[in-house]
């Protein structure tokens, strides 16, 4: 049994890993390490989340069943028990299985579809979240005879949750700080080995049937999954944020979630990518497929992600917008109202935040770019 001072001391290791200097790879396998000493289990999955959309991108997994990957994510998205994006209240951010179904998980569409025939007998699903939204979210399955999981190792997780969802905030604004540096230091016309240059592909179009099994793909398709995370085998052609934009998308038309079915993804050299699902005109046989688009992230909605992963206030977020949109700052105080000098006290606040000297850097680092001009 756990003592409450291993119980302590393990939650302290968590704040110091998630306030040392890692990108949030390094943090969530260094976390779960950790996790794992007080909370025995079986297998994992543990997305990242598009903070305002909060549907998962980048994921770590050790699951059992690889093959099924696209029946694992759609059943997922459309199970309303223990989903990450129903703990984003003010309750606990982590539940069990058997808690959520009252002892009962084949009220579960996950369990009962695909978990229960891999032996998974409770699972502790957690969220981090904040107030500048969704960070992701962890599933701990267990298997064989180690029972169910205990409330206390609830209570370990939901202690847990809160510094886990301010370190992975954290490490996001270090890497595009991190990207912001390289792109100085890059000033070869060729793109650096391994990473994307300039220009970016055009937009391209993925089709899915209802089982979330792909059907067709435009000609750019490759190059855009060329930049995303590789899903694992024998999906490695098929990014995993492509399952779950579109998997969202089937949540929302279930009535499970309302979240847009979406994902800002970040692909590296400071270059992001959106990938967007909707539904198709029904065809020829009465099916109406699915779509999933991946293009370059507009700047309206870098600069939304940006805003949230450096925790700007409200105000702050409308300076940012209306720096990116050219205005001085006589031209920002009349728009919204105040002083110039307010505007300037409030830019200080964000350079300070961002770790930059001026407006020019500030936007550069929010957008990826030298000038820091927007982006078509």
């Amino acid at each position: 049994m756990t003592t409450s001072w291993a119980v302590s001391r393990s939650l302290e290791r968590i704040g110091q890993l998630c306030g040392a200097p890692m990108d949030d790879h390094e943090m969530r396998a260094a976390v779960l390490a950790e996790v794992g000493s007080i909370v025995p289990f079986s297998w994992f999955a543990w997305p990242l989340a598009d903070p305002g959309t909060c549907t998962g991108m980048s994921p770590m997994a050790r699951i059992p069943c690889p093959q099924e990957l696209p029946a694992l994510i759609r059943l997922k998205y459309l199970t309303a028990a223990c989903r990450w994006t129903s703990l984003l209240g003010s309750g606990p951010q982590a539940v069990t299985l058997l808690a959520a179904t009252g002892g009962n998980p084949a009220l579960s569409p996950l369990w009962d579809g695909i978990l229960r025939r891999y032996g998974v007998t409770d699972v502790l699903s957690t969220v981090f979240g904040d107030k500048y939204g969704c960070w992701g979210w962890l599933d701990l399955w267990r298997s064989g005879d180690g029972g169910p999981f205990t409330d206390a190792e609830s209570r370990y997780l939901a202690t847990a949750a809160p510094v886990i969802a301010a370190g992975l905030r954290r490490s996001r604004a270090a890497q595009m700080r991190r990207d912001a540096r390289l792109r100085r230091g890059a000033r070869a016309t060729e793109p650096e080995e391994g990473r994307p240059g300039p220009g970016l592909p055009g937009q391209a179009v993925l089709t899915l049937d209802a089982g979330l099994e792909i059907t067709g793909r435009s000609a750019s398709a490759a190059d855009w999954i060329s930049l995303l995370q590789p899903g694992p085998r024998p999906y490695e052609a098929v990014p995993a944020e492509v399952f779950n934009v579109a998997a969202q998308l089937l949540a929302r038309e279930a009535g499970v979630d309302s979240h847009a079915a979406s994902a800002r993804v970040p692909i590296g050299f400071g270059q992001w990518a959106v990938l967007r699902s909707f539904r198709m005109e029904v065809g020829k046989d009465g099916e109406a497929p699915l779509a999933v688009t991946i293009q370059e992230c507009p700047a309206a909605e870098r600069l939304e992600v940006f805003a949230r992963c450096f925790g700007l206030t409200p105000r702050q977020r409308s300076l940012l917008d209306l720096a990116a949109s050219g205005l001085d700052t006589a031209a920002m105080a009349a728009s919204l109202g105040i002083s110039h000098y307010t505007v300037q006290d409030q830019f200080k606040a964000v350079f300070a935040a961002c770790g930059v000297r001026s407006r020019n850097s500030l936007l550069a680092l929010a957008l990826g770019t030298e000038a820091g001009a927007p982006s078509a």
